[in-house]
């Protein structure tokens, strides 16, 4: 058990409350693809990998921003780095629409990851800026609670993508080799048309936000200086000096992967599994998957009051491994429950993970925020190589890759989360100035 302290400070409400809606807009991105996967694979006749294109195109966007992303943060602070990022997001989004009418995969893949880079600056000022709003002892629940909004948007943007999204027509190979070249193009038209509207009312979403935080004074929070070195004098080589950020890399690397693995393919996993399920009927399960990580996040951060965080995030990536072992080696309704109920146990794991790895960084806060956000690029690797074993074996056995992504994420909740020493921040300020940041 551990001793609760406030969630924050009454002069940090006002940008708490503010910053936290921006863990609800990015969701929009993470859980649409899980959408536009199904979506895509019918709309052009995708194999599962290259349907998994989707993910590669936008956690990659993820990947290849967070660092410059950070460098940004050093210079212009978190206000204009969160305006930045809301536009850019917005430029991606709005590219929707030419790439609906040409109907074109590799322009949807473009507009994916150019949105994918703003919301990697969001990510990069966000989280950190939540984490330093407040007691550093309640960081973690902090960013839990702040969290919890990103995962009620993922239920939102679920139930609205299955909706207006998702045709609910689908057509058997043989089906579509019995059309005419007219009859196949007006079906691809169709499909393509549907993610118009949905794009073009998330543009003016991100719109009017970076209006908002525009014209809302956001105090502007320095990192704690070690020994004289502040934020700006901190360079990337001097983040190694940290084991416990180094660690944290990797078991988010691990989490992103595992989670966007298993929702990427929910709505293909029922489908097999339960054989005459039509795709809207399955979408009703990652809905109660993303249900199940609403709840989860709420409840997590409730009970992080008692309840050590590392601890907390040992006993759900062990309830993680569990399901998984169901998923891989039992049949009929049973793995596709288990598969809703990981969604309970990923709840905690991204905001835990995130404030664990920063703790004690002080002025390498910011670099190290970036290298957390760098390892999003999980989410593209694992759903690729899952989507390599459905195509060559089948969809059931992919799911050992999100298994050894748990074990991982298990040490980091055991061991692997223990803040540097007072030594290797002293190895880190002993960085020399001529490196290159």
């Amino acid at each position: 058990m551990i001793q609760s302290a406030p969630i924050t400070e009454r002069r940090y409400v006002v940008p708490l409350v503010l910053v936290t809606s921006l863990f609800f807009l990015w969701a929009i991105g993470v859980n649409l693809n899980d959408v536009l996967i199904q979506h895509f694979k019918k709309a052009f006749g995708l194999t599962d990998s290259g349907s998994s294109l989707i993910q590669v195109a936008f956690f990659g966007g993820y990947c290849l921003a967070a660092l410059p992303a950070g460098w940004l943060m050093q210079r212009v602070g978190y206000k204009r780095g969160i305006l930045i990022g809301l536009l850019v997001c917005a430029t991606g989004t709005i590219l929707f629409i030419p790439a609906a009418s040409v109907r074109v995969y590799g322009f949807f893949l473009f507009a994916l990851f150019l949105m994918a880079c703003g919301q990697s600056v969001l990510e990069v000022a966000a989280n950190p800026y939540v984490t330093t709003l407040g007691p550093a002892e309640s960081s973690e629940r902090r960013l839990n609670l702040a969290q919890s909004f990103n995962a009620a948007g993922a239920v939102m943007i679920a139930l609205v993508g299955s909706r207006f999204i998702l045709s609910g027509i689908e057509h058997t190979p043989a089906e579509l080799a019995a059309m005419s070249p007219a009859q196949l193009l007006a079906y691809q038209v169709s499909e393509a048309n549907m993610v118009k509207t949905p794009y073009l009312v998330i543009t003016g979403v991100f719109l009017f936000v970076a209006l908002l935080i525009f014209l809302t004074n956001l105090p502007e929070i320095h990192e704690t200086s070690m020994q004289g070195l502040d934020a700006s004098d901190a360079k990337l080589s001097g983040t190694f000096a940290f084991p416990h950020l180094i660690k944290g890399v990797i078991a988010q690397f691990f989490y992103v992967g595992a989670q966007v693995g298993v929702g990427s393919f929910i709505i293909r996993f029922s489908e097999f599994t339960l054989p005459g399920t039509h795709e809207k009927a399955a979408a009703h399960y990652l809905q109660a998957h993303l249900a199940g990580f609403m709840i989860g996040r709420f409840a997590g951060s409730a009970v992080m009051k008692k309840v050590a965080a590392p601890h907390l995030l040992s006993l759900f990536a062990g309830g993680s491994v569990l399901c998984l072992l169901v998923v891989l080696f039992a049949s009929g309704t049973a793995p596709v429950w288990a598969i809703v109920l990981i969604g309970f146990f990923h709840s905690i794991m991204f905001p835990t993970i995130f404030a664990l790895s920063l703790k004690n960084l002080g002025p390498y806060t910011k670099l190290g925020s970036s290298l957390l956000v760098m390892a999003i690029i999980g989410g593209a690797v694992c759903p690729w190589i899952m989507g390599r074993i459905s195509d060559g074996w089948n969809i059931q056995r992919a799911f050992v890759v999100p298994l050894i992504c748990h074990a991982y994420v298990f040490y980091f909740a055991m061991w692997g989360y223990r803040p540097s020493t007072v030594a290797n921040a002293d190895t880190a300020l002993a960085v020399p100035a001529t490196e290159v940041e």
